[in-house]
């Protein structure tokens, strides 16, 4: 069973993510904040951070710099999922090592996990 790593501050959005995740077979992990989120990627090592740019603590774009400059996780893959929409941002997070950038507002549940999939190298359902 794959592992994704879920860093989020919003509490009801984690727990929809993560009853759907958990449908699709998937373990799941959270952070309310960058600092946890940053420490539980390098002590549980998932297959997948979906991370959020704005938390408290540390912001997104500083967890997925320290992921991508540590020998020991900077293979895992970072799906940015965030409301912050402007090109400077998307292209710091790419810069950084982002795997995708999904803005929440413009993707649906199923297409999120279809992503996650994708990211994960596993064939997506068909939509």
């Amino acid at each position: 069973m794959k592992t994704i790593l879920f860093v989020e501050d919003e509490s009801a959005l984690q727990k929809t993510f993560e009853d759907t995740l958990k449908e699709q077979g998937y373990s799941v992990i959270h952070a309310l904040d960058g600092e946890t989120g940053l420490r539980l990627a390098k002590e549980k090592n998932p297959d997948l951070v979906l991370l959020d740019l704005i938390l408290p603590k540390m912001s997104g774009f500083e967890v997925l710099e320290e992921l991508k400059q540590d020998k020991a996780t900077k293979h895992i893959p970072v799906i940015i999922l965030t409301n912050l929409e402007d090109m400077q941002n998307v292209q710091k997070a790419v810069d950084l090592g982002a795997t995708t950038y999904l803005l929440k507002s413009s993707y649906r549940l199923e297409e999120i996990v279809s992503k996650v999939k994708q990211a994960l190298g596993e064939t997506p359902f068909s939509q």
